[in-house]
């Protein structure tokens, strides 16, 4: 009898999934869910690590995009995923910091997943097809306000860092423009390179290509100073608004209850990718700021994460958005 159940005990031991441990990490590939579509500033810079990341740890990293809902569509998927290392989610200031304050039924709390580290900050610029009227962002204004309910603004969607620098904007200079939600950047700006909308608000990494490749233009970055990348951009006090001032960020994250040891890993994998010079200088010459080495931590991360979840909560209910 006692031999039986010593098999039975040994069968079911077999059966069930090892537990993930930090010396055998990782042992397959890895997903890596980018809650944005394809082509957009979340997905660019996840790219860009990915593949450090993957060479560091050894095993290859697959990005999925997977866009809907201001990014909480992906949001909770990478949150209700194994948290064995093996799926991580790579979000941004709208989808892991505001959307708790826009969507009621959102499925996840950012505060409790497990940080990985932060990628990068992303300078907002403004900007227009290559053949709008306005030259300048006072021309802008009053053309939008001459013609109202007539100009058209794309962003990412609902709760994505684009809408949240478009609903600043709006708030500190009274415009009313046609509000028109897209599945991520990257579709808001081929509509916008093709000319079916007139604007944009956005994020370094999908404008600067575009600005420097003519297709559009920038009438405004929301920062102190020019970029070196887009020199002829003025900025938001040389451009007549110069409360404007907004930086988004894109972060990895892990499931909550990751273990200690496999986040160390993925985040020492993420901070050489950080600390390699060809890769800080891709994230610079999309316009965008690699985090200092202090930055880089996971401890910092979940203070970014909590700070932003307050300050927008607090923004997005003074500015009376109902949540979706």
């Amino acid at each position: 009898m006692k031999l039986v159940a010593a098999t039975l005990a040994l069968a079911l031991a077999l059966l069930a999934p090892a537990p993930t441990r930090a010396d055998t990490y990782p042992s397959r590939p890895i997903t890596m869910i980018v809650v944005f579509a394809a082509g957009g500033p979340t997905d660019v810079l996840a790219r860009i690590v990915a593949d450090h990341m993957g060479r560091t740890i050894g095993q290859r990293i697959v990005i999925e995009n997977l866009a809907g809902a201001g990014g909480t569509t992906g949001g909770a998927r990478g949150a209700r995923a194994e948290p064995d290392g093996y799926t991580l989610t790579v979000g941004s200031l709208g989808s892991h910091g505001a959307a708790a304050a826009l969507y009621r039924s959102i499925q996840y709390d950012a505060r409790e997943l497990e940080p990985i580290g932060l990628i990068a900050g992303t300078p907002g610029y403004f900007v227009v097809r290559k053949d709008f009227p306005a030259r300048t962002m006072p021309e802008f204004l009053a053309h939008a306000k001459a013609n109202p309910g007539k100009v058209t603004n794309g962003h990412a969607g609902v709760g994505s860092t684009p809408h949240l620098a478009c609903l600043f904007l709006a708030h500190l200079t009274g415009m009313s423009l046609v509000s028109t939600p897209y599945r991520g950047s990257g579709p808001a700006m081929n509509d916008l390179v093709a000319g079916q909308i007139d604007s944009m608000c956005d994020l370094a990494p999908t404008v600067v290509p575009q600005i420097q490749a003519g297709t559009i233009r920038g009438l405004m970055l929301a920062q102190p100073e020019r970029s070196p990348a887009t020199p002829e951009v003025p900025t938001s006090k040389e451009a007549g608004v110069e409360p404007y001032l907004f930086t988004g960020w894109n972060a990895v994250f892990a499931p909550k209850g990751t273990p200690k040891e496999v986040v160390e890993k993925l985040s020492g994998a993420l901070q050489a990718a950080l600390a390699d010079d060809a890769v800080r200088r891709r994230i610079e010459e999309l316009g965008s700021l690699p985090p200092k080495p202090d930055e880089r931590t996971p401890e910092h991360l979940r203070r970014v994460v909590r700070a932003d979840h307050d300050k927008w909560g607090e923004v997005i209910r003074a500015a009376g958005i109902a949540p979706q």
